[in-house]
């Protein structure tokens, strides 16, 4: 088996024996700090020096396998999906600005899964009907001699394996897998529970990847710092407006603080408009 992948110019592990071997490897490459990680994608963005995109690659294979992991329950190859995440990471790698305060890895989750889902979608409706040579030769004879779409009896069962020189478990079972229908990726909106089941009911929920917890997180303390030093940036008067009208429990309209402020309400709803576009000011030069 080789596991190798060789897209824009990107070289991933030489060819090893086996996946486990595989595993074995990638789980041995250091994970990078912040800081390295940062020099090397600064490195790519602005040199274009690939060895520096090589090694992002490298140490971010471990998390391909981990998302992957995620899929099994397709039935598909392991192998095959972390091959096609591994070219979404090289995705991620070729995109991934530095700039933006994440790390790589919260970035290019979303490569990676998009690249596993479209090999998803383009294996799930593959039946497996015939795997071996025999079982080929079985297939098509069967569909040949079958001369309606009801099931065999036994007697035309036994003569279909006689004729053919297989068991006759062995012409039943090829029998339920020419009958058996593909599934809807989606269940039907009337779908019991019994079928209300498709494969997108295997596919990891986005919100349980660890990865795009952390920078979610990180995204809101870092959003909700920047509004309040917007806020306490503010003057008094259009600070407590601000304050009372969008940030309090119990809300005043613009008639409750036209009283206490002692002017009209369309007065207050300029103060607070004025207010509003600074915040959204401050906020996106933060």
């Amino acid at each position: 088996m080789q596991l190798v992948v060789r897209r824009n110019d990107f070289l991933l592990p030489a060819p090893i024996g086996s996946f486990d071997a595989y595993l074995d490897r990638v789980a041995q490459i250091p994970v990078l700090t912040r800081e390295r990680e940062h020099e090397l994608a600064e490195r790519f963005r602005n040199e274009g020096d690939l060895e520096a995109a090589r090694e992002l690659v490298l140490s971010h294979l471990r998390f391909v396998v981990h998302v992957a992991r995620g899929y099994k329950g397709y039935g598909l190859p392991l192998a095959d999906m972390v091959q096609e995440g591994n070219v979404g990471l090289m995705k991620a790698v070729k995109r991934y600005e530095p700039g933006l305060g994440v790390r790589l890895v919260s970035f290019a989750v979303h490569w990676i899964r998009a690249e596993i889902h479209e090999y998803v979608l383009r294996n799930w409706r593959l039946v497996k009907i015939a795997t071996t040579k025999a079982q080929r030769k079985l297939f098509f004879n069967l569909r040949r001699m079958k001369k309606n779409l009801a099931w065999l009896s036994h007697d035309e069962t036994l003569a279909v394996a006689k004729d053919l020189g297989v068991r006759p478990e062995e012409v039943t079972e090829m029998e339920q897998r020419l009958s058996a229908r593909d599934l809807s990726f989606d269940p039907a909106p009337d779908a019991d529970d019994d079928e209300g089941y498709g494969p997108a009911a295997y596919l990891p929920a986005p919100e349980a990847d660890p990865a795009e917890q952390v920078a979610d997180d990180e995204w809101q303390r870092e959003t909700s710092t920047h509004l309040a030093n917007a806020i306490e940036a503010l003057d008094p008067r259009s600070r407590e407006i601000v304050r009372r009208r969008w940030i309090a429990e119990d809300k005043a309209t613009l008639h409750d603080l036209a009283d206490e402020y002692g002017v009209s309400a369309e007065r207050v709803r300029q103060i607070e408009a004025a207010a509003l576009r600074k915040l959204r000011g401050a906020l996106a030069a933060a």
